[in-house]
């Protein structure tokens, strides 16, 4: 192809916009690594849809756990300078965090955002 991408690019964007379809295509067309957002993998995201006053703190900090433990890897990984691709942006949860919890709720998440941030 002749062209090269950074380290890490980040496709981001609203559900259902085609961020993964485009992450997926970008990363095999410059075979780069792929990073998912694993979002079948947490327990809680049902319950959230269903009744998000009820789950919304659970699903947020299984996301926040997942994700963290996700780029926690790629740091390690980094040392073979492979091109990596992701479908979402760890930073962004805060944002999301903020609109879905409760104000008592917010009040634990940045809280844990940093602690898990600084491991």
């Amino acid at each position: 192809m002749g062209s090269t991408l950074p380290d890490f690019v980040v496709i981001e964007g609203p559900i259902g916009v085609g961020k993964s379809s485009l992450a997926s295509r970008i990363a095999l067309d410059f075979e780069a690594d792929l990073v998912r957002e694993e979002i079948e993998e947490n327990p809680f995201l049902d319950q959230f849809y269903q009744r998000p006053s009820e789950a919304a703190l659970s699903a947020q900090l299984f996301f926040l756990m997942q994700r963290t433990k996700q780029m926690q890897s790629l740091r390690q990984s980094s040392l073979f300078n492979h091109a990596k691709v992701a479908d979402y942006l760890l930073e962004k949860d805060q944002l999301f965090a903020q609109v879905t919890l409760s104000p008592i709720e917010y009040d634990l998440y940045p809280v844990s955002y940093t602690h898990l941030r600084a491991h």
